[in-house]
């Protein structure tokens, strides 16, 4: 019994030896968190060049969709009253619905239709010379997205190399009390640059191939109008 009586006493006073863990407070560094907004300052005068450039391939992107757009759409009794109206000798009724009809394979039974009566092989160069023009009116500021998906990482890395550049120059005037975040700060805000014009470049690359998917669609409606007319044309006399 006695025995046990100590052993309680020496807990006891070890107990009262160990301090309240209720008052210690432990301080967890906070940790670091990236602004993006920062970061975009910190980049320096390419980031203003890359947001103009975005801005500039967003506008022409969400244009030129909606053109194709309205170029791809088409009245499905389109072409079966062209026929018809063919058929009766009715030219200028049919002339009238392509004129009224906003598109660009309207646009080129139109032309098509006005050079009725010369040889085929006329008829059909006028048609595709209308055709030509059209999908260059349709491509009108691909070469902006094309330039901004292929330059906007071209110009990321150049800032990230001058950004090195700038933060190997700081480093040596420091001399002999170099800091190792002097260094590591002028990296990681270089590289700020190569990531801003790697997603602009992407985003830019993926919507200019979209966009002439887009114009491969309509392209190939095109086509299949202009067989449709010429095989009409070349349909034997009742």
């Amino acid at each position: 019994m006695s025995i046990l009586l100590s052993m309680l006493s020496a807990a006891q006073q070890v107990t009262e030896q160990m301090p309240d863990l209720t008052s210690v407070t432990t301080t967890v560094p906070a940790e670091a968190e990236i602004n993006i907004f920062d970061l975009a300052v910190k980049g320096g005068w390419i980031m203003i060049v890359l947001l103009l450039l975005s801005l500039m391939a967003i506008y022409v992107f969400v244009q030129r969709l909606m053109v194709i757009r309205r170029a791809g759409r088409e009245d499905v009794n389109f072409m079966n009253r062209i026929k018809d109206y063919i058929h009766e000798g009715k030219v200028d009724a049919a002339l009238n619905l392509c004129r009224s009809t906003n598109t660009p394979s309207a646009r080129m039974i139109e032309k098509g239709i006005s050079r009725l009566g010369r040889p085929m092989n006329d008829v059909l160069v006028a048609i595709e010379n209308v055709g030509n023009l059209e999908i260059a009116k349709l491509e009108k500021g691909f070469p902006l997205i094309a330039t901004t998906a292929s330059g906007a990482p071209m110009l990321g890395f150049l800032g990230t190399v001058t950004g090195m550049v700038r933060a190997f120059f700081d480093m040596a005037n420091a001399g002999t009390n170099v800091d190792i975040s002097l260094l590591s700060g002028g990296i990681y805000e270089a590289l700020v640059t190569t990531v801003g014009g790697l997603v602009v470049g992407i985003i830019a690359l993926f919507g200019y191939n979209y966009l002439v998917s887009q114009v491969d669609n309509v392209v190939n409606k095109m086509e299949a109008r202009t067989m449709e007319f010429m095989d009409l044309l070349n349909e034997p006399a009742n």
